[in-house]
Parts: structure tokens; sequence; C-alpha cells
């Protein structure tokens, strides 16, 4: 065994900080994957279109996008665990904004208590991204990146889990077209008390995320060097490397494509499981959860495969891999559009396979080697999730005027664009992490 290869991922004396960084990556799954679900949601209880209702995913990925840059200010000027902790205010914030908006009875309340609770989740990952890559030699840094990723799954899986059984479940049953059809005061009753079911969950997060600021409140942290020596924060100069840095200007374009192929796939599994169910005899409120618990298997699916992409990456540059991956993208999605049914779901489900390692991948290689650039660098890829705000909206006005099937051609280009940045990282970049 060579010297290289006996370089820990995660240096014993960093075990407990890690872990408390890592459970962060599960906290901002969940918010991901019970959000999805609920642009139907809001769509049977406020009774309105698609597009409209797509204005959730614009919020919460609109915050991400906005703040990101402010956040890599923060941190830079500061520390990661102060850009976390600030991370964890505003997510605590922002669940708790729920009760005030359930309410009123409108939707735009909802849409600021997501933009608030995502600008809190900007910081986190714009922190926590960096922080997990600075935890121990850089020769390791994407595998212990890619590690502390696989455990974002599980909080996806629990926030999809409870979306299906404590939401829609729970949800009155009457179809969108029942709903427009009763009395005004009979629709505002069975509105309200939905609201009540969606508020729920977000506050009890709330309090979750308020628990989790304390832990890291508490508990003496490393310091990022930057902070500890420092440095000004030079942002010109920062900028100017990296934006002469191609790999990096790829990678944050890849990224967008990336979050948005992912936020098009899983917000819009409900709305395709519901079609597909609903052309099978069930009603749409049955429809509608029964197609929830495919978005669940998808995220298991998901889940799994980082643990094997990421065992992958021992014999398989990252470039390699990532191109290996948006081409199964590519080919998975062609049933999706033109087949549809069972198998065009089961296709839809697959896709999560193929999507498992893209983030963190595309991550590592765009910040491979850029150094102390790297909080301002992670601003940038953070950034890129505002193609997650962008990319659901068009695919909502696909389903609008045309239907769910062709919708997902918007995630097949989107995995060309990936597939195409993972080829030329791998003939340029020929680079296997250190395992």
């Amino acid at each position: 065994m060579s010297a290289k290869n006996k370089i820990p991922v995660i240096p014993s004396n960093l075990i407990v900080p890690f872990i408390l960084i890592t459970f962060c990556f599960a906290l901002w799954g969940f918010a991901n994957d019970i959000t999805n679900p609920l642009v139907s949601a809001f769509g049977r209880i406020f009774n309105q279109s698609q597009t409209i209702s797509s204005f959730t995913q614009v919020a919460f990925y609109g915050g991400y996008c906005l703040m990101a840059i402010p956040a890599a200010l923060f941190i830079k000027k500061y520390t990661y665990k102060s850009g976390i902790l600030l991370g964890l205010a505003l997510y605590a914030i922002g669940g708790l904004i729920f009760i005030p908006a359930a309410s009123t009875g409108l939707f735009w309340p909802f849409l600021a208590a997501f933009f608030i609770l995502t600008c809190g989740l900007s910081f986190l990952e714009t922190s926590a991204n960096p922080y997990i890559l600075s935890m121990g030699d850089e020769s390791t840094s994407t595998q212990r990146l890619n590690f502390a990723q696989a455990f974002n799954p599980i909080g996806s899986i629990t926030g999809a889990w409870v979306a299906k059984d404590f939401i829609l479940a729970k949800m009155n049953k009457l179809s969108t077209e029942e709903r427009a059809a009763l009395p005004t005061e009979e629709f505002e009753a069975i509105k309200m008390a939905d609201l009540e079911v969606v508020k729920t969950p977000y506050v009890i997060i709330g309090i979750v995320i308020a628990i989790m600021f304390v832990l890291i409140l508490l508990k003496k942290m490393p310091k990022n060097k930057e902070a500890d020596n420092g440095k000004g924060l030079d942002i010109k100069g920062t900028l100017d490397r990296l934006l002469s840095n191609i790999r990096y200007k790829e990678g944050v374009i890849a990224q967008a494509f990336y979050v948005g192929a992912q936020i098009c796939v899983w917000t819009y599994t409900i709305q395709y499981g519901t079609k597909v169910f609903m052309d099978a005899g069930m009603i749409e409120a049955d429809a509608a959860t029964e197609a929830g618990s495919y978005t669940i298997y998808a995220l298991i699916i998901f889940a799994i495969s980082r643990f094997i992409c990421t065992f992958l990456l021992k014999y398989l540059t990252p470039g390699s891999l990532l191109m290996y991956l948006a081409i199964g993208g590519i080919v998975l999605c062609i049933p999706v559009v033109f087949v549809g049914g069972m198998v065009g779901l089961y296709s839809l489900v697959a896709i999560s396979a193929c999507m498992s390692l893209m983030f963190p991948t595309i991550y590592g290689i765009a910040l491979r080697g850029v150094g102390d650039d790297a909080k301002l660098g992670a601003a940038g890829l953070v950034m890129a999730i505002g193609g997650g705000a962008l990319l659901p909206y068009v695919q909502a006005y696909i389903i609008d005027t045309v239907n769910v099937n062709m919708s997902y051609l918007l995630p097949l280009v989107c995995f060309v664009f990936i597939a195409l940045y993972g080829f030329r990282s791998y003939k340029k970049y020929p680079f296997k992490e250190a395992v």
C-alpha cells in the first residue's frame, strides 16, 4: 500500500465535527423533498394551475441562488461555523413562519416562508460543502464530500415520506374539479384545513433545526484558516481567478443544468404518476398519494446509488463517471417521454440512480485546485441551484400547455450538457481520487 493510499478520508480528530456537519446535509435534503410534492398539493388547495403552483420552486430555489454570494462573503470574512449557524437560524425561522402563513389562507406568505428558509439552506450549503472538503487532505476531498453527500438522500427520503403520509394522505380527497364546484364558504373551509396539514411538519422541523443550532453553537469546531490568519476578502482577485478557470466556469453551468434536471424529475413525478394511476381508474387524491410512493422509491434508489458510485470512484475518474451517469439519464428519459404508462413511470424512478452522484462530482471537479478561492467558488456552484428555480417553471408551462410526458424533454436536454461536461473533464483532467 502506497503512502498516498494511507491518507485517511476523515482525520480522527475531526470525526465529531464531520458528523455534525454531515447531519446538516440530511436536514437540507429533508427540506428539498418535503417541498417538491407541494407544487401538486398547492395546485389542489388553492385551485390554481401548475404554472402558478411552480412558484413554490421559484421561491424555494430562488433563495438558494440570491443568497449564495452574500453567504460566501459572510463565511469568507468570518468562519464556516458562523455560516452554518446563520443558515440554521434562517432555516428554523422559515419553518416557523408557516404558522402565520397557514392562518392567512393565501399562497404568497408560503412563498415568503420558503424564500427565507432557503436563504438559510444557501448559507448551509455554501458553508458545509467546502467545510467538508477542508476536513482532511485535498487528495481525498471529493471522496469525503461524496460520503457526506450520501446522507443527503436519507433526509430526502424522510422528507418525501412525511409529504406522502402526513401531507398528501391527510389532505381532503376532493379533486381539483370538485373543489372548484364548491360554494365559496365550503371551499375556504377545506382550504384552511388542508393548510393546517401542510403547516405541521414545517413547524416540527423548525424546532428540530433550533436544537441543531444549539448543538453546533456549543461544540468546538475547527476554524477555517482564512478566518484565523486575517486575510482580506480580495473579491476582485478571487473572481478574476475563478472566471479565468475554464473547468470552474463550465462546472457552474453543468451544476445549473443538473439541479434543474433533478428538480424537474422529482417535482413532477407526482403529476406523472397521478396521470398514470388516474388512467388506470383511481381518483385524483388516491392517485397522487400512490404517486408519492414512487417519489420515495426514487429517493431510495438515489441513496443506494450514491454509495455504489462512490465506490466506483476507486476505478473511474470523476469526469468519466459523470459522463456515464448522464448518458444513462438520457436513455431513461426516452421511455418517460415517448412510452408513458408504468414503463415510463419505472424509467422516471430509475433516472434517480443516474443523478445520484452528479452534484458532488461536479462540485469536486469544479473546485479542485482553487485553494483559498473555494469559498467564493462554492457560492457560484450554490448559485447554480438557481437552475432549480427556473427550469421547473418552464416544465410546468409545458405540462399546462402540452402534457406531462413531453415536459420530460427538458431534463433530457440537461443531461446532454452534463454528459458533455463529464466528457471534457475526463479528457482534460484525467485524475482519480486517492482512496
